[in-house]
């Protein structure tokens, strides 16, 4: 039978050489992760894995490169410093596959840091906020530690383990990290406004957290009948599962129920999903499969973009070398919505960045990553309207972009525009 103990006492089970996978996004281990790091003149060469984790991630920093090194399936910026001066790295990787490279053994683990709500009184603990990698690591891990947090909400779905499947259990008390989103601005809420008008009554939705998607949930107060099958949803998705606008009726798979892998934002999203019987948590590797997607009606997929060029291709996890998140969900939902009936698959981003360069560019620069091909890529929305590239040839999808630009760059897209195209 397995006791508590402390979380000093539980990470003396971690050796030199180990691969240690640590639960992720707002679900990070605190107690036992500063604990670890208090072990690293004992420890040496410890592979640190996960996806975006949220807070400071003390094991990525310079005074413990010998003892801890990062591998990560996004790059968050707690370890984006790490990732770029070569003390961690980066695996490239659709979000959907994770589980497949813990469960097949490609990447094996040796131990999982995982924060768990209470045990029911069946002895089943919840993943709570996040399943992605930590519910096959829980399955395949050769040590599973966890701390158990009544902070962390009890969610239905898939993310449950049996406290005799746990080694180590060690009690906490942590905080899980809020995202609290300023209101959109005029131009996210103009890109929200235009992605709206592509949302039909009876679609299917999926997006991420920030002030687009921010702004977009804001727009739809009108809409009916709308469903949720996304990697991961904020509190936006809330006002309008109240109002009624979000119910899930027209969904195949799972109807009436919000389907989602993790979660970020603020308290009243963790108190939102508390044993809430319309919310589903499941393993990522079904919500972000294309097969699984493609099953809703009028797939709605609204992702972001770094820059993207004149003939569509989509940087989304660089900024040219520059390593600064990660590939994610986007081409599982992208893909996924194309072929979903009556699906859209949209990239939106602002025109411009904060220091008014144009993101829709001639070239992309040398060294960034392609996460959307232009053969993937279909609608693609700025404050200034929208550009449907799907079927154009590469100098109409040219004409397009340059069309919904900032206009102080219009010209020179033109300028651009011809010079390749000789148009």
């Amino acid at each position: 039978m397995n006791v508590y103990k402390s979380a000093k006492e539980a990470v003396k089970l971690i050796k030199s050489g180990d691969r240690v996978l640590i639960h992720g996004v707002n679900a990070v281990p605190f107690s036992l992760v500063k604990a670890m790091v208090e072990r690293a003149d004992e420890l040496k060469n410890v592979e640190i894995i996960h996806i975006h984790t949220e807070g400071e991630a003390e094991y990525a920093k310079p005074e413990y490169q010998d003892s801890f090194h990062v591998n990560a399936f996004f790059v968050g910026a707690n370890i984006r410093s790490a990732v770029n001066e070569g003390r961690g790295d980066y695996i490239p990787i659709f979000l959907s596959e994770v589980p497949g490279l813990i469960r097949k053994g490609i990447l094996p683990i040796d131990v999982v840091l995982l924060n768990l709500s209470p045990p029911d009184k069946h002895g089943f603990c919840s993943m709570g906020v996040s399943l992605v990698g930590a519910l096959p690591a829980a399955e395949t891990a050769k040590i599973v530690i966890a701390q158990i947090n009544p902070n962390m909400p009890r969610t239905h779905g898939a993310g449950f383990i049996h406290v005799n499947d746990i080694d180590v259990l060690v009690e906490s008390e942590d905080e899980l990290p809020e995202q609290i989103l300023p209101e959109p601005n005029e131009i996210e809420m103009q890109i929200g406004k235009f992605c709206t008008e592509l949302v039909e009554d009876g679609a299917t939705l999926q997006m991420g957290i920030g002030a687009i998607p921010n702004a977009v949930l804001k727009s739809l107060v009108n809409h009916k009948d709308l469903g949720v099958h996304t990697e991961m949803f904020a509190d936006g998705v809330i006002d309008l599962v109240e109002k009624g606008v979000i119910n899930g009726r027209k969904k195949v798979k799972f109807p009436g129920k919000v389907v989602s892998g993790f979660i970020m934002g603020s308290k009243r999203v963790y108190e939102f999903v508390d044993d809430n019987p319309s919310i589903a948590m499941l393993d990522i590797s079904y919500v972000n499969d294309t097969k699984v997607i493609r099953r809703n009606p009028k797939v709605t997929a609204i992702n972001s973009a770094i820059e993207i060029d004149l003939t569509g291709q989509v940087c989304a996890d660089s900024i040219g070398t520059y390593h600064y998140s990660g590939v994610g969900g986007q081409m599982d939902f992208i893909r996924g919505a194309s072929l979903s009936e009556g699906g859209k698959p949209i990239i939106a981003l602002p025109s411009t960045t904060r220091k008014g360069i144009s993101r829709i560019v001639p070239f992309l620069k040398q060294g960034a990553g392609v996460v959307t091909t232009r053969a993937h890529v279909h609608y693609i929305v700025t404050e200034f309207g929208i550009a449907n590239l799907y079927g154009k040839n590469l100098h109409q999808r040219a004409k397009a972009l340059v069309e919904i630009a900032h206009p102080k760059h219009r010209e020179e897209l033109n300028k651009a525009v011809f010079e390749r195209f000789k148009v």
